[in-house]
């Protein structure tokens, strides 16, 4: 009796410890082959990822299943989400030779993105038709000239069926990791002393997992856009020697919006620019230029707050919920070092866009604002890019061009010039916008 006790008294810790979130539903324990495999030591691990070679979507009445074809078995992960309905796998490092998904939804599965999730960790997000259990989820070794298998097997239910899901997996041992890691790249400590260079940081948009807008002319996607113009930047600002220069990613990869702003704070950022490129429904043709925003608690006009809305979606699109991030004490110092930051962040928009004004074309409302969560540090200035609209044909053309690029980059770095020139004063109010 003594025995069976403590036995149900360490059962319960250990699902006290393991309870996930309450929107997330996890799978058991890892499996190759349906055996239960124990996490491989760093030192046993294949140096090159595997290569995600296919993926195949079947339906049998209730049932669909996702497969995708892999070069060697790899430990992964699989857990539902609500609101909207999906599905995560997460996997150790892959590398993806796959095309994204086209066509009619088919079965539970209305489509899937993939990508890089964090250093060393890759991600599938499968966006549902509804509710949805996970019958099965396990990697299964290659037999008989076949090659190995991840296997996702997803059943319908309700709403009340998903919920008592969750409450079912709460105990997976797999969950104690959870989605709320600290992820995306990591930054040294600062060893500069508090006479050294300016600190800028550029953050290209997106990443990984989450393509941002696609271009529907030529399938380019936003994600790279931005990276390939910000590298540019990068180089053009560190070879003056006048600024240290971080990247919030230089690769394809995610980084959650929380932890951009928290690596531009991390480096003592004084100048943060976020680049992104922009889009709208229907392909117009007439939505082209460059937009500049500025943080506001109420967006100038309606496209504004759409456009925040879809760019603070971000970490939703990655299977990741941040909406119980802790949140700053408003205090007094910190209002007026707020109030002080949007100062200097109207300023520098207004001489970055008559800076790109010289070498690009800008959109006909360029100076915006609306209350996107990477402009939220603050104390630092800090501006968000639009590039161009890659629902516009001729505004990818442009986007894609490295003649455009090194052009459009010198101009943003003499907008920075200028900007710390003028720094050392008081901050002075820009004039009223038309």
């Amino acid at each position: 009796m003594v025995v069976r006790l403590v036995i149900m008294v360490v059962l319960a810790a250990m699902i006290l410890a393991a309870a996930p979130s309450v929107h997330a539903q996890t799978t058991g324990a890892v499996s190759y082959a349906g055996r239960a495999v124990p996490a491989s030591a760093d030192g046993a691990r294949t140096a090159l990822p595997a290569v995600v070679a296919a993926a195949h979507l079947s339906v049998d009445g209730p049932r669909t299943r996702l497969t995708f074809d892999l070069t060697r078995p790899v430990e992964m992960r699989a857990f539902a989400l609500a609101d909207p309905y999906r599905v995560i796998i997460d996997l150790d490092e892959v590398h993806f030779h796959i095309a994204p998904p086209t066509g009619d939804r088919r079965g539970l599965v209305k489509t899937f993105r993939f990508g890089l999730f964090a250093p060393g960790k890759s991600r599938i997000v499968i966006e549902l038709t509804g509710p949805a259990a996970i019958e099965r989820a396990l990697t299964i070794e290659g037999q008989d000239g076949r090659p190995p298998r991840l296997h996702l097997d997803l059943v319908r239910t309700d709403a009340d069926g998903f919920r008592r899901a969750l409450t079912d997996r709460a105990v997976s041992n797999i969950a104690r990791r959870g989605d709320r890691e600290t992820l995306g790249p990591r930054l040294s400590p600062r060893v500069e002393e508090e006479n050294g260079p300016p600190v800028v940081v550029i953050d290209p948009g997106h990443g990984g997992i989450d393509p941002g807008a696609i271009a529907p002319s030529t399938g380019d996607e936003e994600k790279m856009i931005v990276l390939d113009f910000a590298k540019v930047l990068r180089d053009k600002l560190a070879a003056g020697g006048r600024y240290r220069v971080v990247m919030t990613r230089d690769r394809d990869i995610f980084v959650p919006l929380g932890e951009r702003v928290r690596l531009a704070r991390d480096a003592r950022a004084q100048l943060f620019i976020s680049i992104h490129a922009d889009s709208i429904g229907g392909a117009n043709e007439n939505a082209r230029g460059v937009t500049v925003y500025t943080l506001s608690d109420r967006a100038s006009d309606a496209d504004s707050e759409r456009l925040a809305e879809r760019e603070n979606k971000a970490d939703a699109i990655a299977g990741l919920d941040l909406s119980d991030e802790p949140s700053e004490v408003a205090d007094i110092l910190i209002d007026l070092t707020r109030r002080e930051t949007r100062i200097y962040s109207a300023n520098f928009a207004r001489t970055l866009a008559g800076e790109m004004r010289q070498v690009t074309r800008m959109h006909r409302l360029p100076l915006r604002s609306a209350g996107f969560q990477v402009l939220r540090a603050h104390d630092i200035p800090s501006v968000l890019v639009e590039l161009g609209f890659v629902t516009s044909r001729r505004d990818v053309e442009m986007l894609t061009s490295a003649i455009w690029r090194d052009r459009t980059a010198d101009s943003v770095a003499r907008a920075i010039d200028q900007f710390f020139a003028t720094r050392n004063g008081p901050p002075v109010a820009p004039a009223a916008r038309r």
